[in-house]
């Protein structure tokens, strides 16, 4: 018998695939959900797959601690005012409430595993911007909306 009630079974997600089965596009990168929660106070696992440089603008969780585990590729981190180079196997957390910023910058296929801690409304977040197939707008209200600020622009490239 399971005792936690955070996790209802052991769930296997193939490599290159989501949870669901579905296709998330940010334009410039994919996102494949590996671990989704029951509920807000969870555990939150994408992969994120770039085929293109860039990233999200500079923005902060309030309640999320964000870990990033470089798995292919290179990725430029900023955390508060810290920079930080990643390549594969390296990881890095970015604690709640610190500002931070991140970008692929490699010239192959880049692949990173994000971790939220708790989930919040981050699956929400990701949901709706994967619709327009494009990177997340700077709209503050959006980024409010799921429990972060948008604090500036994504890192040149």
């Amino acid at each position: 018998m399971n005792d936690n009630p955070q996790i209802e079974a052991a769930r296997q997600v193939a490599a290159g695939a989501d949870q669901f089965g579905e296709a998330r596009s940010l334009g410039i990168s994919t996102i494949a959900f590996k671990v989704v929660p029951q509920d807000e106070m969870g555990l939150f696992i994408i992969e994120n797959t770039f085929h293109a440089k860039g990233g999200p603008a500079r923005h902060l969780h309030y309640a999320q601690d964000e870990w990033f585990y470089a798995v292919a590729g290179e990725f430029v981190v900023e955390v508060g005012s810290e920079r930080f180079h990643l390549n594969p196997g390296d990881s890095l957390l970015a604690p709640r409430n610190v500002p931070h910023v991140w970008a692929y910058v490699g010239n192959s296929v880049g692949r990173m595993l994000i971790t939220f801690l708790p989930a919040g409304k981050m699956e929400a977040f990701f949901r709706e911007v994967t619709k327009a197939n494009a990177m997340p707008p700077q709209d503050p209200a959006l980024w409010q909306a799921h429990g972060m600020a948008l604090l500036g622009p994504p890192l040149p490239v």
